[in-house]
């Protein structure tokens, strides 16, 4: 399932029956209770992965942002091409720690991912949402 694709339908079924894309979002954060922040998706970060028989493979791993502070996600939004980039480390990382068939070590993933996100964004406040971990 394409999430991008979806997204994209939803917002031009909203275009369509009259509603506008930034009036949901401003509904949507008010039933909350939240301030200015959100979720911010970020790139798809890959790595080569060697396989014992020799053959190389690609581990790819998807991730977002739940950021609730409005300062915070301005800063992340603007440390789109940094947070990418220490990902794909992050998972080069993780793809050369494979040993085997064996599957990624989502755990240690999850806590190298949220330490890079606190890094580059200077203070924790942003989650860190993982989805598909893929060794293909």
């Amino acid at each position: 399932m394409d999430r991008r694709r979806l997204i994209a339908l939803t917002l031009s079924s909203m275009t369509l029956s009259g509603l506008s894309p930034a009036g949901a979002v401003q509904a949507s954060s008010e039933k909350s209770g939240g301030g200015k922040g959100g979720f911010l998706s970020l790139p798809i970060a890959t790595a080569t992965v060697l396989r014992r028989d020799g053959r190389r493979g690609v581990m790819t791993v998807e991730t977002g942002l739940d950021v609730a502070d409005g300062a915070l996600m301005e800063r992340a939004r603007l440390s789109q091409p940094r947070l990418s980039a220490a990902y794909n480390e992050v998972v080069r990382i993780a793809a050369g720690r494979l040993q085997g068939d064996a599957p990624p070590n989502v755990e240690w993933l999850v806590v190298a991912l949220q330490h890079a996100t606190d890094a580059i964004l200077g203070k924790p406040g942003a989650k860190l949402l993982l989805g598909t971990v893929m060794v293909v």
